[in-house]
């Protein structure tokens, strides 16, 4: 009996730890969440994971001003935005990850496709991650 019950507590030792999340896979889920935030067109969603007013968040401002643009000249707009994160660097309460991505936006008759790549830079703000600059 006593193998049992000690051996169900280090179980139970190595189980507990099995939830914790990183701060470089937090910043990984905020980078991947804005992106898929920026394909579903879900614009306050997006900005949410900036800065407020940061460039980032005028740079998200200024990409649905375009995509309005584009909604009112095409019945269909469709926003695919694709991206592998890389190299994440984690210093106290900043971050950077390098983004590679293919931007896809299809319209009622023709379609838009972009490669960048750069570096993307975050800021912890209350425990959590949020973006606030891109460049290289």
């Amino acid at each position: 009996k006593y193998f049992l019950v000690v051996l169900f507590l280090i179980l139970a030792m190595f189980l507990s730890g099995c939830g914790i999340i990183t701060d470089a896979e937090k910043v990984r889920d905020v980078i991947d969440e804005y992106f898929l935030a920026i394909s579903d067109q879900e614009w306050e969603k997006a900005k949410s994971y900036c800065i407020y007013e940061s460039d980032v968040y005028y740079e998200t401002c200024d990409f649905e001003d375009y995509i309005d643009s584009l909604n009112l000249d095409f019945s269909f707009v469709d926003i695919t935005f694709l991206v592998d994160i890389f190299d994440i660097r984690i210093n106290g309460n900043d971050a950077s990850a390098y983004v590679d991505g293919i931007l896809n936006i299809i319209t009622d008759d023709s379609s838009i496709i972009d490669n960048s790549s750069g570096h993307f830079y975050l800021q912890k703000v209350d425990n959590n991650w949020k973006l606030f600059n891109s460049g290289d």
